[in-house]
């Protein structure tokens, strides 16, 4: 990737000192049993209350592609936060993002569909942040799985004229599904098998008064090695529920993902590849990460 004007790399600059302050914050948090790195789909389980999950990670992804801009090529994802907070023993609030993408571009539609404010073969951004609650609304029995309900909307922190970002608000709602296999008193069980399905109502860019809703859908399995190593898979992804296509910035898009985790020092890291599955995805990537643990720091109110 070639950094070509002033206003960039000063924008690196302001990244690394992000990335300083989180990594003090997340000296001090607590990380424990939420939504599983490297995977994006949802399980039931809950933070414990007054505990804060922490996950950090960076994506390398091949050939991803951005409609709405116009802009093709390698996307490189640094400072993929993913915080969590236990509320109730049934309620958990979430915070998502990423401090800075960067797209080294390998193509771009002239006259693009917007206006752009891009200069050389390369372009960064902040990313769109994402705000949800998370509610167990059943607990898994021997017979029955856990059943939850994740609700939330996607705040427009992006700047559209920089070609990542559509800096739209959007909103959505899935019901998870989330069924463990071999589990013993005092253990991991062998296989954590969860789902989720939902509705996801995205803002049309470029098209006054118009949404798109989509069908949110993932599947998703951790499957236990030894009390160390974990083997991770799933397919997550939107579908577009019109007869024709979609309005630009919101088109189908999907995953697969298999990869690993890793405990060690108290620090539990992971990796994954990820395979794109419609034609607005990316081709291939890989993904790094690290969740840190410690106990709960503080008692919600009553």
């Amino acid at each position: 990737m070639v950094f070509t004007n002033e206003r960039f790399n000063a924008k690196i600059g302001d990244m690394f000192r992000s990335i300083a302050i989180v990594t003090i914050i997340t000296a001090i948090a607590v990380a424990i049993n939420g939504q599983q790195r490297p995977l994006i789909t949802d399980d039931v389980d809950i933070v414990p209350q007054g505990a804060i999950e922490i996950g950090a990670g960076v994506e390398f992804l091949q050939n991803a592609k951005f409609p709405l801009s116009g802009l093709t090529g390698d996307l490189t994802r640094v400072g993929d936060i993913r915080i969590r907070s236990g509320f109730a023993s049934n309620v958990e609030l979430q915070i998502e993002g990423t401090i800075q993408n960067f797209l080294a571009i390998n193509t771009q539609l002239t006259p693009s569909p917007i206006p752009l404010n891009i200069s050389g073969n390369s372009t960064n951004d902040f990313d769109d942040i994402i705000v949800s609650t998370k509610i167990k609304l059943h607990s898994e029995t021997g017979r029955t799985p856990g059943i939850g309900l994740k609700f939330g909307f996607q705040m427009p922190n992006t700047d559209q004229a920089r070609g990542i970002g559509t800096n739209q608000i959007n909103i959505f709602t899935k019901f998870l599904v989330q069924k463990k296999f071999g589990q013993r008193a005092g253990r991991a069980p062998w296989v954590n098998v969860y789902g989720n399905v939902g509705l996801g109502i995205m803002t049309a860019p470029l098209e006054r008064f118009t949404q798109n809703d989509v069908l949110l859908y993932g599947l998703a399995g951790i499957f236990r090695i030894n009390d160390r190593i974990n083997l991770v898979s799933e397919v997550n992804g939107r579908v577009n529920t019109r007869g024709g296509p979609a309005p630009l910035g919101t088109e189908s898009v999907g995953q697969f993902r298999v990869g690993g985790q890793i405990r060690a020092s108290g620090l539990r890291f992971d990796t994954a590849a990820v395979f794109g599955l419609t034609k607005f995805s990316p081709r291939t990537g890989v993904i790094f990460g690290v969740t840190y643990q410690t106990p709960a720091i503080f008692t919600p109110a009553k």
